[in-house]
């Protein structure tokens, strides 16, 4: 490895903290053990095997992904337990059942009484494929996607999805989206909604004479603030490995806690308009504004300290364009312009660290100094 410190990269780059990381990792599978469930980590955020290596060295045996080039990359280095956990789109069925064949443990997730029809039709249509494994996915908030808890339409899916010779039904699942913008104890009292709706469609599939193993669970705010999850098999989250500031403003983590970062190059600076110019833009940052509107906005993202990482005063970027962002004061206070040459470095947080870490290739790896230990690559993108 010729990339030694942070001089040595091209900027922007992505930082990764491997000290943060392994402490949010240890975190959750902490909490996981405490309310008595399996953690199957989502590895749409950091979409690398060398982060989901250490997620099972602290106890994970499953992940999520978010699209089938997560699952083929992953599968490819011998992680086999793998949800699929987005609606499926039945073009989709050739190449989940080529995983399968392959020896993938690939479970996938309809969301709906078509979703259902169209899924066993196309696993039917394949000619000597395995069987696909499907999740139903509930509704329990109006929050995103998800067949109504109560609906007679689950028991139709399931039955579906049970009784093809091309498909299985592995359970169900729901997505507390709903959780984030939260406080902790309004995420509480969401989980609790959400366990006691998941209990009571497994007890209405079970009676029905339909298998119900699988009863996943997900956020990362859902999970952090649940008082219990009993009668849930698995938690799935994802963001908490890496924390953003979204994630910080709302109770989730601490700022210090923040373990992915982008290194910028400090391109100019101007006193007439107090400000500096970055080459850190809407496509290294991410155009996520879901801090904007709360005491915690935070723009384009929390301007720190290269070295140490630490924020630098109340400084943030405060405007994108596609490849420049300026940084300034939130409070408009006198930015001290000499502390930053041109030249010199800076690291900036993300708001929502999916968006900001899918621009780039690869993370350089620091252990909370200046120093490279490592770069980690990721996988990006849908193509096979």
């Amino acid at each position: 490895m010729s990339v030694k410190t942070l001089a040595d990269l091209q900027t922007p780059a992505l930082l990764l903290d491997r000290t943060r990381l392994q402490a949010n990792i240890d975190r959750m599978a902490a909490r996981a053990a405490e309310l008595g469930v399996a953690l199957r980590p989502h590895l749409k955020t950091p979409k690398s095997v060398s982060v989901a290596r250490l997620m099972q060295r602290a106890g994970a045996t499953g992940f999520n992904v978010s699209t089938l080039k997560e699952a083929e990359y992953f599968h490819a280095a011998g992680i086999e337990d793998l949800f699929y956990c987005v609606p499926f789109a039945p073009l989709k069925a050739a190449r989940a059942a080529a995983l399968v064949a392959d020896g993938c443990n690939l479970t996938l997730m309809t969301d709906s009484l078509d979703g259902a029809r169209a899924a066993v039709a196309a696993a039917e249509a394949l000619p000597d494929a395995p069987p696909l494994s499907f999740a139903l996915e509930i509704d329990v908030d109006g929050y995103r996607s998800g067949t109504p808890a109560g609906s007679p339409d689950i028991l139709q899916a399931a039955g579906l999805l049970h009784d093809s010779a091309a498909t299985r039904f592995a359970g169900i699942m729901s997505y507390a989206g709903a959780s984030y913008g939260k406080t902790p104890a309004e995420a509480a009292d969401l989980t609790e909604a959400h366990r006691q709706q998941l209990a009571a469609t497994r007890a209405l599939l079970l009676e029905a004479g339909l298998p119900c193993s699988m009863v996943s669970f997900g956020s990362t705010p859902a999970v952090l603030h649940a008082r219990k999850l009993d009668g849930i098999s698995e938690a799935r989250c994802g963001i908490y490995a890496f924390q953003d500031l979204f994630q910080a403003g709302i109770g989730a983590c601490r700022i210090e806690d923040i373990a992915v970062s982008v290194l910028c190059s400090v391109l100019s600076r101007q006193p007439q308009y107090n400000r500096l110019v970055i080459d850190a833009g809407g496509l290294a940052l991410s155009k996520d504004r879901s801090t904007a509107g709360k005491p915690f906005d935070a723009c384009y993202g929390l301007v720190c300290d290269a070295d140490s990482g630490e924020p630098i005063d109340d400084l943030v970027v405060t405007t994108v364009s596609q490849e420049i962002g300026l940084v300034s004061s939130r409070s408009g206070a006198p930015l001290a312009l000499e502390r930053f040459a041109v030249g010199g470095l800076v690291r900036v947080l993300p708001n929502h660290a999916d968006m900001t870490a899918a621009a780039y290739e690869s993370y350089a790896v620091v252990d909370g100094s200046a120093a490279i230990a490592d770069i980690w690559s990721r996988t990006n993108r849908w193509d096979p």
